[in-house]
């Protein structure tokens, strides 16, 4: 089966396929690579990456695949630091440390914006210098002078929207495609212009009036995780689809085991939106920490803030294979996730179709 569009042509793939770019270590060069190699396109999560990971990272997949790839980088937006605010989150976040023993701590190192941007323009540099050829952009549009310089080393920019607005707004600033993001989706929301969760469109609804209003491909986003779901994609005006939750419990997946577990353990009505672990809105399974926090979520700091608050937290549950306290994101489709290799995820996505036997 082969699918030839705007999309495929722009990313020269051949399936209209992109693994979701998951930050936080999922997206390993082997996942990346085998995404590429078996016709879709793999993608670096790299939005927590310092420079230097993002670098040796990208020369690794250059000497495991010559497919093409890409990368995500997130769009620095401002925050306040706000002492009161940190005070009052830790006073939160202190039980849930001694319940996993870790030492209650007041002392934090958190960037201020102008640190996050100077890393976002390193980011950008590193892209450039390594020739990456598709990046793509998570909660909010780059400035416009460094859209101009992606596109004069000809890198493909691929934007995020999670309404039509923004898909409007991408396009209007120079962005070659986007992703549109139903509510359906695992993981961060990707918007930028209504931050709040209350608004998310799912998206079967979202996405067909995004079509009318934009002329770049759009990418549909969020529940899908077969064939199926990319032929219905495809029937909604999309050119072709971004998976997550779907590639997360690949073996080639850098994600926890007790993660990948909990995925393939759950229901479809276990999942909810949260900020409690990041300070941003996003979908995971509903867990111990979730409950806690729940009480606490509206007046937790914005992020990056508040994902730096619970970087102990995280990363002890992590360490002590402990469900009740890690991010486990996901999308709102866990009972059609499987534990399988990227090539038998792929082959069974264009085998089903085959089998559907429309002409898209």
């Amino acid at each position: 089966m082969m699918i030839h569009n705007e999309m495929t042509k722009l990313l020269k793939i051949k399936y209209p396929i992109i693994q979701a770019p998951m930050a936080g270590g999922i997206t390993t060069s082997k996942l990346v690579t085998a995404t590429s190699n078996a016709g879709g396109l793999g993608m670096i999560g790299a939005g927590y990456m310092t420079p230097v990971q993002m670098q040796e990272q990208i020369k690794e997949i250059k000497k495991l695949t010559s497919k093409p790839f890409g990368i995500n980088l997130f769009v620095p937006s401002p925050f306040q630091v706000s002492e009161d605010g940190i005070k009052a989150a830790n006073q939160a976040l202190n039980p849930i440390r001694q319940q996993l023993n870790l030492p209650h701590t007041d002392s934090f190192s958190i960037s201020d914006h102008q640190e996050v941007v100077a890393t976002f323009m390193e980011q950008i540099k590193v892209v450039i210098e390594e020739k990456v050829p598709i990046c793509s952009f998570a909660f909010g549009i780059p400035p416009q002078d460094v859209i101009a310089e992606l596109k004069q080393h000809n890198i493909t920019l691929i934007g995020t929207a999670t309404t039509v607005t923004e898909a409007v707004e991408n396009e209007a600033a120079g962005m070659d495609l986007v992703v549109v993001q139903g509510s359906e989706a695992g993981g961060h929301r990707g918007g930028f212009i209504n931050p709040e969760q209350e608004g998310a469109v799912g998206l079967m609804a979202l996405l067909p009036q995004v079509v009318d209003h934009i002329r770049i491909p759009a990418i549909a986003a969020g529940g899908i995780m077969d064939g199926r779901g990319v032929a219905a994609s495809i029937c909604l005006g999309a050119q072709g689809v971004q998976m997550g939750t779907a590639f997360l419990t690949c073996v080639e997946s850098g994600a926890h085991k007790v993660h990948k577990e909990a995925i393939l353990n759950i229901n479809e009505d276990q999942t909810v939106l949260t900020r409690a672990f990041s300070g941003k809105w996003a979908r995971g399974i509903k867990n111990h920490f979730i409950l806690e926090m729940e009480h606490h979520e509206v007046f937790l700091p914005d992020f990056p803030v508040q994902n730096t608050l619970t970087q102990d937290i995280r990363k002890a549950a992590a360490i002590q294979d402990n469900p009740d306290f890690m991010s486990l994101w996901s999308g709102q489709s866990p009972r059609l996730a499987k534990s399988q290799k990227v090539e038998a995820l792929m082959e069974n996505i264009v085998a089903e179709i085959k089998q559907i036997n429309w002409n898209i």
